[in-house]
């Protein structure tokens, strides 16, 4: 399966007074991957949102972590469309050091519109599914 590669350089204030990286910030990794994803397949997620009036609100995540992240290491962040439902989109996140797992883990999120001053579920559109399901079958 492809996976789309998102780099990161620990910051010092990504750590705890240990100097190891607060468990959030996998967090808030796995949502800068999924994003910059979105932008690189021509849907930027800012523009979904201020243009066409869709978010990508997160419904269930998980994280393990195996190894711990450290001040200044550098992170392999690589996504995978693991599942394209209707209205929903799964997503996994592998976090490298040095080549080797540090942790895994996986977003599940909707596609919704609040066109309407409500937030609905709706279909992803045809064009975002191609999208997302070609890069399932490219073999990287």
């Amino acid at each position: 399966m492809c996976h789309f590669i998102y780099n990161y350089k620990v910051k010092w204030g990504d750590t705890d007074a240990a100097g190891i990286v607060y468990y959030p910030n996998f967090y808030k990794w796995m949502d800068q991957a999924a994003h910059e994803m979105f932008n690189h397949l021509g849907f930027a997620v800012s523009k979904l949102f201020t243009e066409e009036k869709v978010g990508l609100p997160l419904l269930e995540t998980h994280c393990e972590f195996k190894s711990p992240a450290l001040f200044e290491d550098q992170l392999e962040v690589r996504t995978t469309v693991a599942e394209v439902r209707d209205k929903v989109i799964r997503l996994t996140h592998e976090f490298f050091r040095g080549g080797h797992l540090i942790a895994n883990g996986y977003e599940v999120r909707a596609w919704t519109t609040f066109a309407e001053d409500n937030l609905k579920a709706v279909s992803i559109p045809e064009q975002v599914r191609e999208a997302l399901s070609n890069m399932k079958r490219v073999s990287c």
